[in-house]
């Protein structure tokens, strides 16, 4: 798996808007953060398209993307938002200028699309926050992407949860949101979680829903070739008039409950205000314990391309 080039002072990073619209208002936060870390923020008009819900048509906001792939300035994409709409452009992408250049790519939720398909591909990517809602986010989810896109080792730790399985691994990370995980089953973005540590979140989804998406997952043997399984934020879940009888939590802890791998509840990741970020891609080690969970990353610069 190819790490991308880690950014340096002056670089710049290109914000692009793949699914929901976006105003430079909203993006103002975030433009500022950047530039204290002391890069430079790229972005064009098209990033503030507008078509109902989405950043403009899908032409538009696939032009913009394909741009910011193609932009030998552009370091890292950044993506400005999720909701819905990535999927719409991936088939229409080339990456044939970034497999000779390759860069960051960051976001979550509906971001995890193109984070499906770079590992398809052979590249590491990062899930983390987007600046819709970096004026939000704790000071440790900001730097763990300052951290990442700059080569350092970090860890993120999480509280002990009774739900946890103890033990250790070293494997790359995949995955991302459960529901677009699910959209993607069949296609050739979906993922290869075999020998791999799968990490999942969600939001705003129905009880029985979370339940259907587990089954088609753990029917397409997602989790029975895993080499570990972490859970972040399982944020804002629905229920019906008649309760399904189970939260997110448990849905999720009964469809594991026969594995015999490291699992971590609770891990500070996705639809929060912690939403500390994960190198997908790379060897991580993650240790479950009495005490808690670890996840290390650490900067290997044997597997990355300068691209410079």
């Amino acid at each position: 798996m190819i790490r991308p080039p880690k950014l340096e002072k002056g670089d710049g990073i290109r914000i692009v808007a793949p699914a929901r619209k976006i105003s430079l208002a909203e993006l103002q936060p975030a433009i500022e953060q950047i530039e204290a870390w002391g890069l430079q923020v790229l972005y064009s008009e098209k990033l503030f398209a507008q078509e109902h819900q989405f950043a403009g048509s899908d032409a538009i906001r696939n032009e913009d993307f394909q741009e910011a792939i193609d932009d030998p300035n552009c370091k890292a994409i950044l993506c400005a938002r999720g909701g819905y709409g990535s999927v719409r452009i991936i088939d229409s992408l080339d990456f044939s200028s970034f497999k000779q250049r390759p860069k960051w790519i960051i976001g979550y939720s509906d971001v995890t699309v193109f984070h499906s398909a770079l590992h398809g591909l052979g590249f590491a990517s990062l899930h983390a926050s987007m600046p819709i809602d970096f004026h939000k986010n704790s000071p440790q989810s900001l730097n763990s992407i300052k951290q990442a896109i700059s080569g350092f080792d970090y860890q993120i730790k999480a509280a002990a949860n009774p739900r946890n399985k103890g033990g250790s691994v070293k494997a790359p990370m995949v995955g991302g949101n459960i529901s677009m995980l699910y959209s993607l089953l069949g296609s050739r973005d979906s993922i290869d979680t075999k020998g791999k540590i799968l990490f999942l979140e969600d939001l705003d989804e129905y009880l029985y829903h979370v339940d259907r998406m587990m089954f088609n997952l753990k029917r397409n043997n997602y989790f029975d070739q895993a080499a570990g399984i972490i859970v972040g934020a399982l944020s804002d879940m629905n229920d019906n008039s008649i309760p399904f009888g189970e939260s997110a939590a448990d849905i999720l802890e009964r469809h594991f409950q026969d594995l015999s791998i490291p699992i971590a509840y609770g891990i500070p990741a996705g639809h929060l205000n912690d939403n500390q970020a994960l190198i997908f891609g790379i060897e991580t080690e993650l240790k479950v314990d009495s005490q808690g969970s670890t996840i290390s990353f650490s900067h290997e610069e044997s597997q990355s391309r300068s691209g410079r």
